[in-house]
């Protein structure tokens, strides 16, 4: 087969060649903190794929525990101050 094959997406009607699959992957590559600060700039797709996904996890993860701290924070301040109008807003 040819490296510029098309894959045909799950709903069957669009399609993305492999040169778009590679430059996805790139620009995955250069969001995520753990791949970037290597010195060596090649990774396989897999490991860029699954790189997301465990920083997506993490970010998740994050805010979570962000969310948390904000409500305890709110839980020991007035409920009507204006402090606590803004950690509301943040929590929503």
């Amino acid at each position: 087969m040819s490296g510029r094959r098309s894959r045909q997406s799950a709903e069957g009607t669009s399609r993305i060649s492999d040169d778009q699959i590679i430059e996805l992957v790139s620009k995955l590559q250069q969001l995520l903190p753990e791949i970037r600060n290597r010195r060596s700039n090649k990774a396989s797709a897999s490991k860029v794929l699954q790189e997301t996904c465990n920083y997506i996890r993490n970010l998740h993860k994050e805010v979570d525990d962000l969310s948390d701290r904000l409500s305890q924070l709110l839980s020991t301040i007035d409920a009507d101050s204006p402090e606590a109008a803004i950690i509301r807003s943040l929590i929503m």
